[in-house]
């Protein structure tokens, strides 16, 4: 663990540190799902509102395809670091299989919310149509797809725990001390 983070640690009371420490692959799996969030929305509104302006779903796609790879390099060096267990093509293919189900599973709420309910204008009024697509949508969609797409991450994509060692300045330092004892 780097100094840094460590001192910042350090100023939570103990029961905290025990669960930020406990669930830190969750949390870095949230913070990869929250970077690539602003990255696909950045990207996809850059986009719209300039040169795809005419073209908001080329503009959506393009902008999911750059989160989605941003995503399997962030989860495979950060989030899921220490776990692997498959080939890197096997890994990457799996990662891209998982996140196209999830794109489904995020779909799924608003197409029920719009054509199996009829949530939709005339049926009913502009704000209640905004309101139950950003719900099923935004909320509902993104919940479900972030649950499982963690849940097949750990299971299919990066199994095996500890398949990696950890790196970083712990692992130089470790590996320093080693030689050194070898060497003596």
């Amino acid at each position: 663990m780097l100094p840094a983070v460590r001192r910042a640690l350090a100023r939570f009371p103990e029961p905290v540190r025990f669960l930020l420490n406990k669930h830190r692959e969750l949390i870095r799996f949230a913070v990869v799902g929250g970077t690539t969030f602003v990255i696909d929305n950045g990207i996809w509104y850059v986009l719209k509102l300039t040169v795809l302006e005419s073209k908001p779903v080329t503009a959506k796609a393009v902008a999911v395809i750059v989160a989605v790879i941003a995503s399997y390099v962030l989860s495979r060096e950060w989030s899921f670091h220490t776990r692997g267990g498959r080939e890197r093509h096997h890994e990457a293919a799996l990662f891209f299989a998982v996140s196209g189900i999830s794109v489904g599973l995020n779909l799924l709420p608003l197409w029920i919310s719009r054509y199996a309910l009829g949530l939709e204008q005339p049926s009913v009024t502009a704000l209640t149509e905004h309101v139950a697509d950003f719900v099923s949508g935004s909320i509902v969609g993104m919940l479900v797809a972030t649950a499982f797409k963690y849940w097949a991450m750990r299971r299919w994509v990066f199994p095996e725990a500890g398949a990696r060692p950890e790196s970083g300045p712990r692992t130089l330092r470790t590996a320093t001390a080693r030689e050194r004892r070898d060497v003596a």
